[in-house]
């Protein structure tokens, strides 16, 4: 500060380390530091015969001033604000309008129904770190150094192997690209694919996280009404430009958990067909069904290459994992992995190579049996809390498959619970309406209701209060 205050003067000579450690009364060794850090910093220079001074240059005018304002500022400093590009501004206004992943913001409360989360209850920890410690124990130098954007092939070759078998999904490795969740999948679709001003087909209601992707990337989104058999193909020409992209969930649709029929897959299909639209499948959790095997994949119906499949381990595993995938048309093979080399250093590997190994090795298909099974006892005991407390004032929708269903409130109308998340939370109950969900908010009230985390117990206690904080 003597410096900058230009109490010390460009050459004047400093006293000794000795001298000021005396002064100071602390030890040379800390006034030797302190110098060689003004010295690193460009402060001060030392001189043969001459000892150390401040540096000359220092008392060039236009340094003197800057510096000099420098110091009398320090205390009210104030940043600079360099003008955002387009793109900057919509991904600010989603953040102040707070529809960037509403759902990530949960209250703090004992029975959290938020959607979304996985039974971490039920997760082989242990064997997961024991397959962990052995690939960092045995990783070779390729193991420690950067990369492929695509993602280490063992992992590929695992996922392929499991989506052909149990999907339908005739995939080769080489059209996988691993990606740090779904969410990035996103970035990087709407990134290679969409222009702003290009039209997105989407569900309504639909998953925050994909109209938050879109929107950033500049789209224009048009809404299709999603009933009990899923999103409603359009039966009319559309006015304007047809959509450049399609987002559906069909195997679960998110948030109302209805599965869409082999017919409007099919009809979909033909829509995209002859629109020369490219089809996002979000399956974010279809290995929970609880009436049946898994159905066919969209992508295992694509017989164009128009449709990219998004899966995700996050919904099974853990979130803090961070590991999801793309299975691409052949031509977006090379233009995704590129866009995902330009935005990171490729997907952390031994944390791959573990899941490789845990896929591979069976584990993976006995952690979802064994988490199905407990999934649906919480699912049977939510359902029953929900008949108890609620009667028929409730219509549930989506509890045949997933980690949470939607219920919606006969004797409310609107869309936002008004006045009442408030008393849920201080009753210790985090509420989550369906509303966010929508573009246009609906007629009538639903809440989203996620179970995956919860004890049997919590459940009910959970329900109880819920129906008396909306009595």
């Amino acid at each position: 500060m003597e410096i900058l205050s230009r109490k010390l003067r460009a050459g004047e000579r400093l006293p000794s380390t000795r001298a000021l450690a005396a002064f100071l009364k602390v030890s040379r060794n800390t006034a030797i530091l302190a110098y060689e850090q003004l010295l690193a910093e460009g402060y001060i220079e030392s001189r043969a015969g001459a000892g150390t001074v401040v540096i000359p240059a220092l008392s060039d005018d236009r340094v003197s001033a800057m510096l000099s304002q420098s110091a009398r500022h320090k205390d009210l400093r104030r940043d600079a604000e360099p003008r955002l590009a387009a793109a900057g501004e919509r991904i600010r206004s989603l953040a102040r309008g707070r529809t960037v992943r509403p759902e990530l913001r949960p209250a703090r409360v004992l029975y959290d129904f938020r959607s979304g989360r996985p039974a971490f209850i039920d997760f082989p920890h242990g064997l997961w770190c024991r397959l962990l410690g052995r690939r960092a124990r045995r990783a070779a130098i390729r193991d420690l150094d950067y990369g492929p954007p695509e993602g280490r092939s063992e992992l590929r070759e695992a996922i392929a192997e499991r989506l052909r078998r149990l999907r339908g999904v005739d995939v080769s490795p080489d059209r996988i690209v691993i990606v740090n969740g779904s969410q990035q999948a996103l970035d990087l679709i709407s990134r290679v694919l969409l222009e702003p001003g290009d039209r997105v087909l989407i569900e309504e209601p639909h998953y925050t996280g994909a109209r938050s992707a879109f929107n950033a990337a500049g789209a224009e989104l048009v809404a299709a009404p999603v009933d009990q058999a899923g999103i409603q193909i359009p039966k009319q020409k559309m006015r304007g430009r047809l959509p450049r992209l399609v987002y559906v969930t069909p195997s679960h649709q998110f948030p109302t958990g209805v599965v869409l029929p082999l017919v409007r897959r099919l009809e979909l299909l033909d829509w995209a067909s002859r629109a020369n639209a490219v089809i996002v499948e979000d399956d974010y959790d279809s290995e929970y069904r609880y009436d049946g095997r898994p159905l066919q994949a969209l992508a295992g119906l694509d017989r164009e290459g128009r449709v990219i499949y998004v899966g995700t381990f996050s919904k099974i595993l853990f979130p803090a994992l961070r590991l999801g995938y793309l299975v691409l048309p052949q031509s977006l093979v090379e233009p995704i992995a590129a866009a995902k080399a330009v935005g990171d250093s490729g997907t952390a590997t031994l944390e791959q190579l573990a899941l490789a190994d845990f896929i591979s090795g069976g584990h993976f298909e006995r952690h979802i049996r064994k988490s199905s099974a407990r999934n649906a006892t919480r699912r049977r005991v939510l359902l029953a809390a929900i008949h108890e407390h609620f009667g028929e004032r409730a219509e549930i929708w989506g509890a045949n498959a997933g980690l949470h269903v939607l219920v919606w409130l006969r004797d409310r109308r609107g869309g936002e619970i008004e006045g009442v998340s408030q008393k849920a939370e201080s009753a210790g109950v985090g509420l989550y309406p369906v509303a966010p969900f929508y573009l246009k908010p609906p007629r009538r009230t639903g809440v989203l209701l996620g179970y995956g985390p919860l004890h049997e117990r919590e459940i009910r206690e959970g329900i109880r209060r819920l129906a008396a904080a909306l009595a």
